[in-house]
């Protein structure tokens, strides 16, 4: 792909493209046998955060920020505020057909410099164990785990269902 890609602030006519690469991303990241928790986990997600995300964030004193290359939606993230200072990054997938071209990287370039801008000091984010990729960028772009649990129980921010979450920070 050799499409450029440009970031700006999610605008409402970009919902159905932001709802489709979430449900899309969170299938392709099922396990067969945790189908029926991924598909529970996308339902509650969609209804108490994707379906109204520029609330959502806003709610939180942060954003929502889109990725796009020609007239198509490639990637997604999201900053809320977590503490005095610190905010989380959530949301950040990127369409299948696109990865591997370094539109992670520079979403999360972005989303550090807005932090910055923000004053904030630093950079939470979390990861599971089936997103191997998002593990080696957060350890490459210079993120220091901080702990590591099984989650348990589902909520807009985890599928639970026993999987091994890793919790990221870096100070900027």
């Amino acid at each position: 792909m050799n499409t450029e890609v440009s970031i700006r602030a999610f605008v409402q006519q970009d919902t159905e493209q932001v709802r489709a690469l979430f449900i899309a991303a969170n299938r392709l990241l099922a396990p067969s046998h945790l189908r029926d928790a991924f598909e529970a986990y996308i339902a509650q997600s969609l209804v108490e955060e994707i379906d109204w995300v520029a609330d959502y964030y806003g709610e939180r004193d942060g954003g929502f920020w889109v990725a796009i290359g020609g007239d198509r939606l490639l990637g997604m993230f999201g900053l809320e505020r977590v503490a005095d200072g610190v905010m989380e990054l959530r949301r950040m997938y990127v369409d299948s057909a696109a990865r591997r071209c370094g539109i992670a990287r520079e979403m999360l370039r972005f989303a550090e410099d807005e932090c910055r801008r923000r004053k904030m000091f630093r950079l939470d984010l979390s990861t599971s164990k089936l997103q191997e990729a998002a593990l080696s960028l957060y350890r490459s772009a210079g993120y220091r785990l901080v702990r590591e649990e099984v989650a348990a129980t589902t909520s807009n921010k985890t599928v639970g269902a026993g999987i091994n979450r890793f919790y990221f920070e870096k100070t900027l």
